[in-house]
């Protein structure tokens, strides 16, 4: 059984489906040395981190097969051109927003809560500009639970993690943003990164990749 799963290998760059659980880099302290990214250098040596996600988290991730792909991947993602789509189950009945085109977008500046690390929190005097775009996907009565799609214009350090709880509706399963009801209510944090789009880091051609959502 391969310890990882590959849903896309080249010459430039690897995609990669984490698991929930799963570091995706090594951590401080010899228990936290098993990781993706370790995983995945004992098949590819040349292998390079590119992005991260938390460790609970699950979904898509991408890694550079070379320095100069590694260079171009990570300007793709400084410039914007990396687009990234999570889904979310929810708290409670968060309604849709008013907008014709159905998405929202959550506004507010995001700074580490240096007290309570690796916690982050929402910060107007100091917090460093934070945006998210969420549509509401369908709720669930039975749970008082709504799934919700993400996506992150910006990528701050659980940026979607402290925006849904700003708006009242933490993930489901969350250990640092949710009470202790809300996280039980879930085997899990409830986010995983469903869809990733990029150009392709030596010939610039467009390519997506979709995981489906294991929850």
């Amino acid at each position: 059984m391969s310890p990882f799963k590959l849903i896309h290998a080249d010459d430039a760059l690897l995609v990669l489906d984490k698991p929930a659980g799963l570091l995706a880099v090594p951590g401080r302290g010899e228990d936290k040395q098993d990781c993706l990214s370790a995983r995945v250098q004992r098949v590819y040596p040349e292998a390079l981190v590119v992005h991260r996600l938390d460790m609970a988290t699950s979904g898509l991730l991408v890694m550079a097969r070379c320095p100069a792909a590694q260079r171009a991947l990570n300007l793709g993602f400084e410039k914007r051109q990396v687009h990234k789509r999570y889904i979310a189950v929810v708290h409670g009945r968060l309604e849709p927003p008013a907008l014709e085109d159905g998405w929202g977008l959550i506004d507010l500046p995001l700074i580490l809560d240096w007290l309570n690390r690796p916690r982050s929190i929402v910060d107007h005097a100091v917090g460093k500009p934070s945006r998210t775009r969420w549509r509401v996907l369908a709720h669930d009565a039975a749970a008082n639970a709504t799934r919700v799609a993400l996506e992150p214009i910006t990528g701050r350090s659980h940026q979607l993690r402290v925006h849904l709880q700003a708006l009242g509706h933490p993930i489901l399963g969350d250990p640092l943003y949710a009470s202790p009801e809300v996280f039980a209510a879930a085997p899990r944090l409830l986010l995983h990164a469903e869809r990733l789009a990029l150009f392709h880091p030596v010939t610039d051609q467009a390519m997506a990749f979709v995981s489906p959502m294991p929850f």
